[in-house]
């Protein structure tokens, strides 16, 4: 067995989540001894959203922003170290995503890039353990979409020989891993998971998210509305596709707003809707045969969502939490992402072409060693 540490921190900003994991030789089975979530500080938080938009002394402020970030890495590091009983120098490595501001590897012809604020030499000298981090930028270079990466660690650790599942990472972007009867693996963004209905909550009730979806329970969808949504054309195009804030943004959701007459209630019933339309209809697109859901991500949480997201794929589909599957929602990713370094370190490719786009399968992460 070898001992590795996953972080990660998503979309949501709701913190940094790591794991301590050890894996079998040729990674195919794992066992979690220890888990931890460190909630990001309100100041780097807000500095980490304003630097998903252009802004004065974005550089100066990125580069203050990555430290403080590396630091609570950092700590995340070592609680999960005294949680678990081990220390530093048992661990062959440390897998950390850093903290995606911009993803745009399609934009701007030859010159698409995606961008994660990461300090690997700084985790390594803080941790004293190695690190493999800028996970994205090898796929991008081999002209994918550089996400999403887990469907190849959805594959290995959720597909059933002979069963279609599919895996649905609800963070602040939502993404679907399709698992084929026969084998095969494919995925993309759906689009929005929590990332609206989280604005919108934070907007009006100065809540970071709306619990169990209560407050959206609470509102009727406004159908015109939703359609302006559901008419953005990215949930027309076909994958591999990727998105993030860059997209859906407060100034998307503000310009669909305009003119329409709805309560806060009603439109967080909407923006709940729209998570749960825009999966569903790339589920019928893309895996008409669909057996079983896994839901994973902090959007797992969220009752009301999962009761929509049952109530549009019908009773032909059983939607379960991961937590069912043996990996608690709130792990998974965090998890994917220590698996991501073990296929690094033993030189095996982590992403799948056929979901990003990629010319081919690449080996991904670059290594800082302890």
């Amino acid at each position: 067995m070898a001992w590795f540490i996953g972080l990660m921190s998503g979309t949501s900003l709701d913190g940094i989540d790591g794991v301590l994991v050890d894996f079998s030789a040729d990674g195919s089975s794992s066992s979690t001894r220890a888990h931890c979530h460190h909630p990001l500080p309100p100041a780097l938080r807000s500095e980490l959203l304003a630097l998903n938009s252009s802004g004065p002394d974005e550089l100066h402020r990125a580069a203050l922003a990555t430290q403080a970030l590396i630091d609570g890495y950092a700590d995340v590091v070592a609680a999960l170290l005294q949680q678990g009983g081990i220390g530093a120098p048992q661990i062959t490595a440390i897998g950390a995503h850093g903290q995606t501001v911009r993803h745009r590897p399609r934009d701007f012809g030859r010159y698409g890039y995606t961008l994660q604020l990461m300090n690997g030499a700084r985790l390594a000298e803080h941790a004293g353990i190695a690190v493999v981090c800028d996970f994205r930028s090898r796929d991008v270079a081999a002209g994918g979409e550089g996400a999403p990466l887990v469907p190849a660690f959805h594959a290995a650790r959720f597909a059933r020989p002979g069963c279609s599942l599919a895996v649905l990472n609800l963070g602040g972007i939502a993404n679907l891993t399709l698992l084929g009867r026969d084998g095969g693996v494919r995925g993309h963004d759906t689009g929005p998971g929590n990332v609206l209905m989280d604005l919108w909550c934070q907007r009006h009730r100065g809540q970071a998210y709306d619990a169990a979806g209560a407050w959206a329970a609470s509102g009727q969808i406004v159908p015109g509305l939703l359609a302006a949504l559901l008419a953005e054309p990215y949930f027309e195009r076909g994958p591999p596709k990727s998105t993030g804030r860059d997209l859906f943004d407060a100034a998307w959701l503000d310009a669909r707003l305009a003119g329409k007459d709805a309560t806060a209630a009603d439109v967080m019933a909407t923006l709940t809707e729209l998570t749960a339309c825009s999966v569903c209809a790339a589920l019928a697109r893309d895996a008409p045969d669909l057996e079983g859901l896994i839901v994973c991500g902090g959007g797992a949480y969220n009752d009301h969502l999962l009761q929509r997201l049952r109530g549009l794929l019908g009773p032909g589909v059983s939607v379960s939490s991961s937590a069912e599957a043996g990996v608690p929602p709130d792990q998974v990713e965090a998890l994917a992402f220590a698996w991501l370094a073990w296929a690094c370190v033993a030189g095996r490719p982590g992403s799948l072409a056929a979901v990003t786009g990629a010319r081919g399968p690449r080996v991904l992460g670059a290594l800082y060693p302890a």
